[in-house]
């Protein structure tokens, strides 16, 4: 399968290339310059999806059999004070691709988030629930999810929530680094979701673009909206918690209005795995072993 990774460079993106490397051809595309570790062994090309010509051009020249859409501004409170950045990458530059896809009817799963939704349900959000972003952030990654709904009939939809892993900032190595500066730790207790490792999350991608031996003939029948994280559910206190348990730093519960962030952070935003599990796969592993996995990793 040919198989075009925008946002190749980034956290998901760099565990998608690790998962799919092998059996497939891959394309890598970012706005970063690409390492040699990535240049030397992949075709790869630099370039800002928020240029519409050119990123039709580029993905219409490549005319791959999949675009796995990772890349994204996402930095929540960023998008804040930078909306208009915010709306053209995560908005247009998502539209750009799904235009460049819709000409040669290329398949497109776009990564979204559990930010979508406004957090007050009080139970996980299946795939069939409204929407309702209340942040910048969310509402441009939303506005993707309308574009791609709108303009493809071949896509997937990934929404999936507190990522981590060892190729981009996340909180995991946040709370490792304030953990050596501090003695006291002071993280919100009334934020709750399901913390995903990206390697798990890749791994699940590519069983859900049939690369692990399925038909491909059967796979249009898997296009539509997926829930996709590690099972279990927590806050970001609890995370914290979990991740400095060996050590002797305090984890002090405060709450979102304590800690005044820019960007508004939906309450209870896990999401239940639901076309996952009516799909009859197994469901991913709870967080807390994949953490360990990801703590030994980085060592």
């Amino acid at each position: 399968m040919r198989i075009l990774i925008t946002g190749a460079c980034g956290m998901l993106g760099r565990d998608l290339v690790e998962v799919l490397s092998e059996g497939q051809e891959l394309y890598l595309l970012d706005k970063e310059t690409f390492p040699p570790s990535l240049s030397s062994r992949f075709s790869t090309l630099t370039l800002d999806i928020t240029d519409n010509a050119k990123t039709y051009r580029e993905v219409t020249r490549i005319n791959p059999d999949i675009v796995i859409h990772a890349a994204a501004y996402t930095d929540v409170d960023g998008c804040e004070t930078n909306r208009d950045l915010a709306f053209r990458i995560n908005a247009l530059g998502t539209r750009n691709i799904a235009l460049a896809c819709q000409r040669f009817d290329i398949e497109l799963l776009y990564i979204s988030t559990d930010f979508v939704f406004n957090g007050e349900k009080g139970e996980p959000y299946l795939e069939f629930d409204k929407p309702d972003p209340q942040s910048v952030y969310a509402k441009s990654k939303y506005w993707g999810e309308l574009y791609v709904n709108s303009l493809l009939n071949r896509f997937y939809i990934v929404r999936s929530s507190w990522l981590f892993g060892k190729n981009g900032k996340n909180f995991v190595d946040t709370i490792l680094k304030l953990a050596k500066q501090k003695k006291e730790i002071e993280v919100v207790n009334d934020q709750i979701s399901s913390p995903t490792y990206t390697k798990d999350l890749a791994r699940a991608i590519a069983q859900l673009i049939g690369t692990e031996g399925k038909d491909s003939s059967t796979r249009a029948s898997l296009y539509g909206i997926w829930h996709i994280t590690n099972s279990g559910q927590c806050s970001w206190y609890e995370f914290a918690t979990e991740i400095l348990q060996d050590s002797n730093v305090r984890v002090k519960p405060i709450t979102s209005e304590e800690l005044n962030r820019p960007a508004r952070r939906p309450k209870f935003s896990v999401l239940e795995n639901g076309v996952w599990k009516l799909q009859g796969w197994k469901s991913l592993r709870h967080w807390k072993e994949a953490l360990k996995d990801y703590l030994k990793e980085i060592g």
